[in-house]
């Protein structure tokens, strides 16, 4: 069986190298889509789409938290100065000194503070860099997938005791379903000798009574596809991988069944009443389900 994976995961790395450090940091959390927010150093840059690029690979869906740090001799950014605008700033201090008649003592550290009078350059592509960066974090992302599946599982067993306990309630209606049929057919006795009391009613009508009667009495349609959303369930379970849309789909079809069920309880007394009961119990399970799956991916 595939592993499920929750959307919410944490991992860790640090790796060092007679080159220097890296440290990786990945955090999880729900969402509808894959979310990735990278925050790594200026240095590095340069190699984000290609880091973009392993996440997507091995994530399928989420908010992803990236935080980078690297410590490399070979990283370390190139400050650039802007000789235009230094040359600009020499000459009106030059001129500024004639102006006062007097000699002024240039300060080159105040200059170097202006805005944009240093930056940094843009780094030179370095291929070993480049390949232990995603090295580091494929490394990371594996152990972070190791705690979304681990998390996953728990989410499983869950979701399947919640959907042991729909099977339950399902036969159980069936089993009442056939007790309480005499009452339906009872009823729909009744309203056949209303109808046929009137000498100018349609036969015709009469028939369409009796099936829009019978068709909203019975419920066998709604347990059996009730029963088998539930084993579809625990096949897309089994399936693995990205769950989390399908389930969300299912389980509308199972709330709309038993919403059906419920709506056709009146008028069976108190084993219509259990059947309430019963509906609404299924409808409890399956918020359950929906609040777990709104966590795996």
């Amino acid at each position: 069986m595939a592993g499920l994976r929750s959307m919410t995961g944490f991992a860790r790395l640090r790796q060092v190298s007679e080159r220097g450090e890296i440290v990786i940091t990945l955090k999880g959390v729900n969402h509808r889509a894959l979310d990735v927010h990278m925050h790594i150093p200026q240095e590095v840059n340069l190699y984000e789409n290609t880091l973009r690029n392993v996440i997507k690979r091995k994530v399928a869906r989420g908010h992803i938290d990236v935080r980078l740090h690297v410590h490399y001799s070979s990283a370390a950014s190139v400050v650039a100065l802007n000789e235009p605008l230094f040359q600009s700033y020499l000459q009106a201090f030059q001129r500024a000194s004639a102006l006062a008649a007097c000699p002024l003592p240039c300060d080159v550290n105040q200059a170097l503070r202006l805005p944009g009078m240093l930056s940094e350059a843009d780094a030179e592509p370095d291929p070993v860099l480049e390949a232990e960066l995603v090295a580091a974090l494929e490394q990371a992302v594996d152990q972070f997938n190791a705690s979304r599946e681990q998390e996953g599982e728990a989410l499983r067993l869950i979701i399947l005791e919640a959907n042991a306990r729909i099977r339950r309630h399902a036969r159980e209606l069936a089993e009442i379903r056939k007790r309480i049929l005499p009452a339906f057919q009872e009823r729909l006795q009744q309203k056949l000798t209303s109808l046929l009391s009137n000498g100018s009613v349609d036969p015709q009508r009469i028939v369409q009574e009796a099936a829009i009667l019978a068709d909203r009495s019975d419920i066998e349609e709604e347990i059996q596809r009730l029963l088998i959303h539930s084993t579809q369930l625990e096949q897309i379970l089994a399936n693995g991988a990205e769950v989390g849309k399908k389930l969300d789909f299912l389980l509308q079809e199972m709330a709309r069944e038993t919403n059906t069920i419920l709506s056709k309880t009146s008028g069976g007394g108190e084993l219509a009443l259990r059947i309430t009961e019963l509906g609404i119990a299924v409808k409890a399970e399956i918020e359950k389900i929906r609040e777990q799956a709104l966590n795996l991916e």
